[in-house]
């Protein structure tokens, strides 16, 4: 699975603590790769990590997200920070570029959500090392839940990334543009186990202009990921939650098929007593 350079945040939802002697409430979280539409309900703070490696190569990346409600579910803002080590020999880690995100809750209708969300890129990766893009910039994504029925749920996404003015590792001029299609399937075995399918598809035009003469050269690549997977959830009477997870990414990009590892970890608890 090859390591994004700009990594998309974990966006995930807040759940309400269950009284002592209630059923557990069920997992609302965010799948892995595709981005769901619950905003975090006031007085809930989450921290998300994630991490993902290929089965080949050294090559991998870490995240960590936090989110919060401001000061509602209405308004949602949160970070991104990725920590990526790139691909080859005596590569080292680094920062990639740093996400500042808000979402909004457009809808929130009892079976059917939508929460747009905005992303500022800031240049805090190394485009020399591989883990940024060289230039600020913008990323904007859809997401639309959907409860299907009582214990299947889904998710879908359309998304875009633009870095008008970044540069390539060589120092040369660099146009960067990304649209991503995603798709989950969540069921509910039971409320605190979830079996998930999610599928990706990502379309990167890279406009590189070299230094100097020379005309610029436009680079296209396409890619489509099919990751299985699982979360288990722990909750606790303080009203903590606790939900790890994994899954294995089929990443299919130029007839090549590459399978990864993807672990998740989320801490949700109360930060403010709600009314």
């Amino acid at each position: 699975m090859a390591l994004a350079l700009v990594a998309a945040p974990a966006l995930a939802a807040a759940q309400t603590p269950a009284a002592p002697d209630s059923a557990p409430p069920p997992i609302e979280d965010n799948s892995f790769l595709v981005e769901e539409a619950y905003n975090q309900e006031r007085g809930v703070v989450q921290h998300i990590n994630t991490f993902s490696r290929a089965t080949t190569g050294n090559g991998w990346l870490y995240t960590f997200t936090q989110e919060w409600p401001v000061p509602t579910q209405l308004n949602q803002l949160s970070y991104t920070i990725p920590i990526a080590r790139p691909e080859g020999r005596g590569a080292s880690p680094r920062f990639g570029d740093l996400l500042l995100n808000y979402r909004y809750q457009a809808l929130a209708h009892e079976d059917l959500l939508f929460a747009p969300r905005l992303s500022a890129i800031l240049p805090t990766g190394s485009a020399s090392a591989g883990t940024g893009l060289g230039g600020a910039g913008v990323q904007v994504n859809l997401p639309v839940t959907a409860v299907l029925t009582p214990s299947l749920v889904s998710h879908s996404n359309v998304g875009g990334t633009l870095v008008p003015r970044g540069k390539t590792g060589d120092g040369e001029r660099l146009r960067s543009a990304n649209v991503t299609l995603g798709q989950s399937f969540i069921w509910l075995a039971r409320p605190t186990f979830n079996v998930m399918l999610e599928s990706l598809f990502s379309h990167t035009s890279n406009r590189v202009t070299p230094r100097g003469a020379g005309d610029a050269v436009t680079l296209s690549n396409q890619s489509f990921t099919l990751s299985p997977g699982v979360r288990y959830a722990f909750n606790f009477r303080s009203g903590l939650q606790i939900v790890p997870g994994a899954a294995v990414p089929v990443t299919f990009s130029g007839g090549d098929a590459d399978t990864g590892v993807f672990l998740y970890l989320s801490f949700e608890h109360p930060f403010a007593r709600t009314r």
